[in-house]
């Protein structure tokens, strides 16, 4: 047989599985529309019962029904992870912005990165391009039982990895694409071996999925029908193999249709408890383009067939809604948007929030130690969940599988914090105001500013709360507190604790507020709770 007929069958072979998939999900879909009540393996009540067994509709309206899990409310804290063949360069131009947006950027400017490929790779495009990373991407030196126990060293209830990035190159074991994990660079599943750890762990395992943007990955802009970089082109030519990664360049009922198809391979092969999706601007670059409504649907297809099918496996689950833009209307999954900070107590949502500015690992961030401080990530953490969200604070490994010290160092810090602390994290929700600040916003020696920072006032507080206790946060090493929010409060304080401290408390009720006094703060670190109970 010719090595041109081989090619034609293999992709004949890959097209008739992604029929088979898509088949797939319209038979669920099917099912579910003649059963609307699916057994379940946990216990609930009456009420319970009755969220768990509806039946999801391809709707918008149908979808805002969708609540969060409650694995996911209470858990407040999740780990990211960007991982990819993007991992080999550790580099954007001037060591700026996202790491893992090399793939778009090295062709949309390549003379910024040509002094970088020749020194690190000895060529530059089109001789050495993104494909040739691939290879690179070994992940020899990962243990995914060691990545699971610092995750729940430092306090995370569930992980987040990414199965694929906007580069097209799938992490996990798939049927549908030859440039997967198993196939090439690392040769194993990182979805299903990181998956197992994980649980074994006692975690919660979701996947995230950035494959809406790759048709314009390796294009100059968002269109709905492209061309590639020129550069791009040039490597397919020599390679015609790596048209399967770079492309396809057009949002096609085909691409539609592969799009869905991956997704419900991972559903079915791991059964993730939450479907990250990311942003997608085709949706408002392109918004009346037939194919854009097309693409659309498909979402609204997918998402149910997702919480449908989950109830078949008795768990609950959840998803994102994500961007500046959102990709669904507002109610539909928990608002994101990369380092998200909100100003007052909300809906549900979630903050993707980076180390240092990159997702994926920037080898200058770890050299230069520019991740945010351990104080930092904690304040972040406390004002996330004061305000009703979920911090979900990501990690770039290196591509041989390797954690930096650096960032290693930041979990730790965090899990040693959430140890005497946690009480005032997991499984609170908002008081009547997420916090009260006082004085002029600070810049303290030891913090690297960026646009991500979350800046604090000279005294800074949050609030949490859970039963007849309410968890105050204090930023700042200050035993003289005035705490104006409780002025009218309802019913009488009947003790105060600072977390993880025997010391007594001095503490009155007066016309301007709570104040507390004369505290013992000596073991201050990176934040300090008090623990206010209410008759």
């Amino acid at each position: 047989m010719t090595r041109r007929k081989k090619k034609k069958l293999n992709s004949l072979s890959t097209n008739m599985k992604i029929f088979k998939i898509v088949i797939t999900v319209f038979a669920f879909s099917t099912f579910f529309s003649c059963n609307k009540k699916v057994e379940t393996k946990t216990e609930a009540t009456k009420e319970e019962q009755i969220e768990y067994t509806t039946k999801f509709e391809p709707t918008w309206e149908s979808l805002k029904k969708a609540k969060p899990a409650k694995w996911w409310s209470t858990g407040k804290f999740g780990i990211f992870i960007h991982w990819g063949p993007y991992s080999v360069a550790g580099y954007k131009d001037k060591n700026k912005g996202y790491a893992e947006a090399i793939t778009n950027h090295m062709y949309k400017k390549p003379e910024a990165y040509a002094n970088f490929m020749k020194k690190k790779f000895g060529a530059t495009m089109p001789d050495f391009g993104y494909k040739d990373m691939v290879p690179m991407f070994t992940a020899k030196n990962w243990n995914p039982d060691a990545w699971a126990q610092l995750f729940k060293d430092a306090g995370a209830t569930y992980v987040i990895p990414t199965a694929e990035h906007h580069d097209g190159f799938a992490n996990w074991d798939s049927d549908l694409t030859e440039w997967n994990a198993t196939k090439k660079g690392p040769m194993r599943d990182l979805v299903g071996d990181l998956g197992k750890s994980v649980r074994e762990k006692g975690l919660k395992y979701g996947l995230s999925y950035h494959r809406e943007r790759h048709p314009n990955r390796f294009t100059l802009d968002f269109k709905v029908y492209d061309k590639p970089f020129d550069l791009v082109a040039e490597e397919i030519k020599r390679m015609p193999e790596s048209a399967n990664l770079y492309g396809p360049f057009e949002y096609s009922d085909a691409f539609i249709a592969d799009y869905v198809a991956r997704w419900k391979e991972m559903e079915t092969k791991y059964q993730p408890d939450f479907m990250w999706l990311d942003d997608a601007p085709i949706f408002y670059k392109d918004s009346l383009n037939p194919q854009v409504t097309k693409f659309k649907n498909a979402f609204k297809g997918m998402i149910a067939d997702y919480l449908n099918t989950a109830q078949k496996w008795g768990k609950e689950v959840y998803f994102n809604n994500k961007g500046k833009h959102l990709n669904f209307p507002k109610g539909v999954g928990c608002r994101e948007k990369d380092n998200l900070q909100m100003e007052s107590i909300g809906a549900p949502y979630q903050n993707p929030a980076t180390l240092g500015v990159s997702y994926a690992y920037m080898e200058n961030e770890e050299i230069n130690d520019l991740y945010k401080k351990p104080a930092e990530l904690v304040r972040l953490l406390v004002d996330v969940v004061s305000k009703n969200g979920n911090l979900l604070l990501n990690i770039g490994p290196k591509a041989d599988g390797t954690i930096p010290k650096g960032m290693q160092k930041r979990l730790l810090a965090m899990g040693s914090w959430l140890k005497v602390n946690g009480e005032a994290i997991y499984e609170t929700t908002p008081w009547n105001v997420y916090g009260e600040f006082y004085g002029d916003i600070i810049e303290e020696d030891d913090v690297i500013y960026n646009k991500h920072s979350m800046r604090i006032h000279e005294l800074e507080y949050r609030y949490t709360s859970k039963g007849k206790s309410i968890y105050m946060t204090t930023f700042q090493n200050n035993n003289s507190i005035l705490l104006k929010s409780f002025k009218n409060i309802d019913g009488k304080i009947k003790d105060i604790s600072i977390l993880g401290s025997t010391k007594k408390v001095n503490w009155s009720l007066t016309k301007d507020g709570l104040s507390i006094k004369d505290s013992e703060l000596n073991n201050f670190k990176y934040a300090t709770v008090y623990k206010i109970v209410i008759q």
